[in-house]
């Protein structure tokens, strides 16, 4: 811990000189408030174990946060996240600060022709900013009070648990059947990302490779199991099988190959590509290398029919842009390349906090697969759908939370076999808040924002927009919500609402989003 502290502090200390400008412009009537936090938060860099991830956490904590996770994520230059740029220009609206750079994490549309005007300033994400010191939360009683009948509502079917936690504590102020094991759906996704976090470190990134064999004249497009790499011809910061395939192009040149047999290798991975789901628009076939997440159109997120088989489909796109630079191809088909064969480029992906960020925000199912598969391998686990489970379950097992009767069969959430349990959501959530574990910060960063990033985008827009932010989860007859609110007192809670026999899924989520929007709503005592 005090290696991290030495080689996190400097960071710490240039991203808040950074921040501190970008906060002032983007929350004027903040000002106060945010000033007193980053003051206390600089005067407290050389004691790590005393920080609190307060209220403040909402936006100061994130950016702070970054020195941790390599200042990577959904932000653009001005502090404020690109989505929300989205979301205000499709509403027509100006003001606030600018946005001028491009980011991968909305999805969406960067500096271009057209481009959004200014988004205006989010002051409802900016509530609660200020605690200096860690105040008490809402105790258990007067919470009751508020949350019994909104749990009790039959909108949520007939099984439903819910937990409340002071994230600045890790007390719980809030249960109704919290050890109770429930089907997850993607709220799976948080357990994921804490666990790949842990394996791996924000920093790691995947990387996919050209690989050639000088004896045989094979060039091997070998799979790091990289989802996000992309064919478009606007990478927009991901890493692009374009310009992999111009500097492989290069290398031959330097060689005077003109000509070679192209080749695929996906061992990076194990056992069966198909989910037990099935073919499913949802999610691609799980493999080591595909291009665009095998989207067979132009979208970033949602289900859409996927290529049938991702690897071949990446290996014709790149056989494509070979011959854009003079190189011929054989038609392309599997192989491994072997430890004679020569990385002649190699192209990764933004860092793993930005992947996890991604992964959250957009409920993205074929990353979370990738950074399961990625956690086993990290984890002496066989890279299939079993091996991430067992990975999965030790990794959260070695940071000490409670994993009785949970179970992992994907990272996803797509299958019914996975259980998780409210107490469970929460205790993830609170370490993620830890200043002992800055690493898995991105856990909460990538959390959608009501009413204006991800799946809360059309959520909460005449309630708790904002100051909710909340990882989604959703399957026939199963309605699940999991994340932090900002109570109207400027505390940091943790929460998890999970439900099963659903009949009316609108209704049911409904249901959800008032019982948040209560907690926002609560001055409790």
């Amino acid at each position: 811990m005090a290696r991290v502290a030495e080689t996190v502090r400097p960071r710490l200390v240039r991203v808040v000189d950074a921040v501190r400008p970008r906060l002032t412009r983007v929350a004027a009537a903040a000002r106060p408030r945010v000033t007193r936090l980053v003051r206390a938060t600089t005067a407290q860099v050389t004691g790590v174990r005393t920080w609190h991830y307060t209220a403040g956490a909402t936006v100061v904590g994130l950016a702070l946060a970054a020195g941790a996770v390599t200042a990577a994520g959904p932000w653009d230059s001005s502090g404020q996240r690109t989505a929300e740029r989205d979301r205000a220009a499709a509403a027509e609206r100006a003001g606030g600060a600018r946005h001028d750079r491009a980011s991968g994490t909305s999805g969406g549309a960067g500096s271009h022709a057209g481009a959004p005007r200014p988004a205006p300033s989010a002051a409802s994400v900016l509530t609660g900013l200020g605690a200096e010191t860690v105040r008490s939360a809402p105790n258990g009683p007067a919470l009751a009070t508020v949350l019994d009948p909104l749990v009790a509502d039959p909108a949520l079917g007939t099984r439903r648990a819910a937990s409340v936690v002071d994230l600045a504590t890790g007390e719980q102020l809030y249960g109704s059947a919290t050890g109770d094991t429930f089907t997850p759906a993607s709220t799976t996704k948080i357990a994921t990302a804490v666990a790949a976090l842990d394996a791996l470190g924000p920093d790691h990134r995947l990387t996919t490779r050209a690989a050639f064999e000088p004896d045989t004249g094979e060039l091997v497009l070998v799979g790091g199991g990289d989802p996000t790499l992309t064919a478009r011809e606007d990478a927009d910061g991901w890493a692009s099988l374009r310009t992999l395939a111009a500097d492989t192009a290069a290398a031959l040149a330097q060689r005077d190959v003109r000509e070679v047999t192209l080749s695929y290798d996906t061992t990076l991975y194990a056992g069966a590509d198909l989910h037990s789901i099935g073919v499913n628009g949802n999610l691609a076939r799980v493999t080591a290398l595909m291009a665009d997440e095998a989207r067979t159109d132009d979208s970033t997120r949602g289900p859409v029919y996927r290529a049938p088989d991702p690897a071949a489909e990446a290996t014709r796109a790149f056989a494509g842009f070979l011959r854009d630079h003079g190189v011929t191809t054989s038609a392309p088909g599997p192989s491994k390349a072997t430890t004679r064969a020569e990385t002649l480029a190699a192209v990764s992906s933004p860092p793993l906090s930005a992947l996890v960020e991604r992964m959250l925000t957009n409920s993205d199912n074929d990353l979370a697969e990738a950074l399961a598969r990625h956690t086993a391998l990290a984890s002496g686990e066989r890279p299939d759908f079993d091996g991430a489970g067992r990975a999965i379950h030790a990794r959260l097992d070695k940071l000490g939370l409670p994993l009785t009767g949970a179970v992992f069969k994907d990272g996803s959430g797509l299958s019914r076999g996975d259980r998780l349990s409210a107490g469970l959501l929460t205790a993830l959530l609170a370490t993620a808040a830890d200043p002992r574990h800055p690493e898995l910060r991105p856990a909460l960063t990538g959390l959608p924002v009501a009413g204006f990033t991800g799946t809360l985008s059309s959520r909460y827009t005449d309630g708790a927009a904002g100051v909710v932010r909340a990882k989604t989860g959703t399957l026939t007859g199963v309605n699940t919500l999991a994340g932090t609110v900002v109570a109207a007192d400027g505390r940091l809670l943790g929460f998890a609402l999970l439900t099963e026999g659903t009949t009316d899924p609108t209704a049911a989520q409904t249901a959800l989003d008032r019982a948040a929007t209560a907690l926002a709503a609560c001055g409790c005592r």
